[in-house]
């Protein structure tokens, strides 16, 4: 009897260590696997506001994700997204970059255009023309890029070279059928239970530009005019759901080049 207790006890014992260990491999792999966090300033505004880019990333980056909160003053809701966003753990493989506000002038002074008066969705170099005068709701400004938020973006984004960006705007409540990858346009738009309607494509506008610049690569999701929280968490939910699947949609193109090699 003695050897056999002797022997459970030590069985006992060895279970311990071996559960012990494994813990505290999984609290390595955890923090392995933890959320990266970085804040970079892209550029300052006509007032001399930083326009600040926030980065997740929990292991290795397959992919990079842009959301624009907004770059219309007036447009506030996708600022409470990508700030909800921000604070949840990144998606693994994804390198999700949140710009909550581009036209942060224009979001103190709760106007659409920047301090100088131009609607930065109507001065990127893409299809620029003159529109409107100063002050105007739709003015283009002098020339294209006139603007330093504009300029701050671009030079972002031609760095960073985001596979996928969504840009969020209000007040229609819709996805815009037009410009961006039209699997990610439905998911969205049946993730959030909105309607799927093509928008103009503006002269000069921003997402106009990065889709020239990186084909069928964003587009624009029009937020309700109000929005409770159950609402943003919902926006931010499908968005991660969004950068889930661009990502396996990646691996799953990958791999079936690699079997045809």
């Amino acid at each position: 009897m003695r050897v056999t207790v002797a022997a459970g006890l030590l069985l006992l014992f060895v279970c311990c260590a071996l559960t012990a260990v494994a813990a505290s491999a999984s609290r390595v792999g955890e923090r392995v696997l933890a959320t990266a966090r970085a804040n970079y300033v892209l550029g300052h505004s006509v007032n001399g506001r930083p326009i600040v880019a926030r980065m997740l990333l929990r292991g290795t980056a397959r992919r990079s994700v842009l959301v624009v909160g907004s770059i219309a003053g007036d447009e506030p809701g996708g600022i409470a997204v990508t700030r909800l966003l921000a604070s949840e753990p990144a998606v693994e493989g994804v390198r999700l970059w949140l710009i909550p506000d581009m036209n942060p002038d224009g979001a103190a002074r709760g106007t659409r255009d920047n301090a100088d008066g131009v609607d930065l969705n109507r001065n990127f170099p893409f299809r620029w023309r003159h529109l409107g005068t100063p002050g105007s709701r739709f003015y283009s400004g002098p020339k294209p890029s006139s603007e330093p938020e504009s300029r701050a973006i671009e030079a972002f984004i031609r760095r960073t070279r985001p596979t996928l960006a969504i840009w969020l705007h209000q007040p229609y409540g819709l996805v815009d059928d037009s410009e961006g990858p039209h699997w990610a346009e439905r998911l969205l738009a049946r993730s959030l239970e909105l309607p799927l309607q093509r928008l103009p494509d503006y002269p000069g506008s921003a997402i106009g530009w990065e889709d020239h610049l990186d084909h069928a690569s964003a587009f624009d999701v029009e937020l309700p005019s109000r929005l409770s929280r159950a609402t943003i968490r919902r926006v931010a939910t499908a968005i991660r759901l969004v950068a889930q699947r661009d990502l396996l949609a990646n691996l799953s193109h990958v791999g079936s080049r690699s079997k045809r090699g």
